[in-house]
């Protein structure tokens, strides 16, 4: 999950008003492109009966491009970065499957949920943790206007987690950053106790090749390229942390810690 900022970013420096808050950064268009023709002779759509609808587009890559919404706003649900992950796929680690491979192919399988899709039998299904629901694949003419007049519309999750610590008192220490290319660098700090983590106003990042400095108005975050060292420096005092992978802890990330308590991601788990 963490990604070295090359050695040519050597304190590349990042003002707060692009970091603290995500609404400040650039966003994405508040809708997608239409679904071309061809594309969506071969669409379909599964239901729940209730106002929520799955759509599954052709995808070259990864066979389906999944949406997810009410049938008037239609959200794409974010294709995962490693290529091992398919359209029908995603990850939600708000809802984890403890019984799925820890690592298969380099993923950890738990903190992903699924749609099951089977054309020739015409059945539908979504998986979110442990909990199945039944879904209706719905005319294919019918699903398809579905496609076809429904606004399109970005994924709410704009921005992914990047580095977790803690300190022997138990105040966690936590890196996002943006999900798309041009946010790839917007970073935001957060620190605190569990459930109280709480938004840290930026003054600076540097990086170089001897590591990276998140740099806040309470203190310093420091990670040492090569190590897992990782402390936290406020004045003269200095606290020496453990560094906590991030793909293991996605669950405390989600449900725990309370950066994101709330949030719709984008995904069917968010009401199915």
């Amino acid at each position: 999950m963490r990604t070295r900022i090359p050695t040519a970013a050597l304190l590349s420096f990042l003002a707060y008003p692009g970091l603290a808050h995500a609404d400040a950064a650039p966003q994405p268009s508040p809708r997608l492109p239409a679904i071309d023709a061809k594309a969506l002779l071969k669409t379909y759509v599964c239901t729940d009966g209730k106002s929520h609808y799955i759509g599954l587009t052709p995808d070259e890559a990864r066979m389906y491009q999944m949406y997810y919404g009410d049938g008037k706003h239609m959200t794409i649900v974010l294709h995962d970065p490693s290529a091992a992950v398919g359209g029908l796929d995603f990850q939600d680690a708000r809802f984890p499957a403890p019984t799925s491979n820890a690592d298969f192919r380099g993923i950890d399988w738990r903190n992903y949920s699924s749609v099951a899709f089977d054309k020739a039998a015409n059945t539908c299904s979504l998986t979110c943790g442990t909990k199945k629901t039944p879904l209706t694949v719905m005319p294919r003419e019918q699903g398809q206007q579905l496609m076809s007049s429904a606004e399109l519309e970005p994924s709410p999750r704009t921005r992914e987690p990047y580095a977790l610590a803690r300190d022997e008192r138990g105040v966690y220490y936590y890196v996002d950053r943006g999900i798309s290319p041009e946010l790839r660098q917007s970073y935001r700090v957060w620190v605190g106790k569990k459930g109280e983590l709480k938004l840290q106003k930026m003054k600076d990042i540097a990086a170089d090749s001897e590591g990276e400095v998140f740099s806040t108005a309470s203190g310093d975050l420091r990670f040492i390229t090569g190590s897992s060292e990782y402390t936290w420096v406020k004045g003269k005092q200095r606290a020496k942390l453990t560094k906590l992978p991030v793909e293991p802890n996605l669950g405390l990330i989600y449900n725990t810690l309370g950066m994101y308590t709330g949030q719709r991601l984008g995904t069917p788990c968010d009401d199915l």
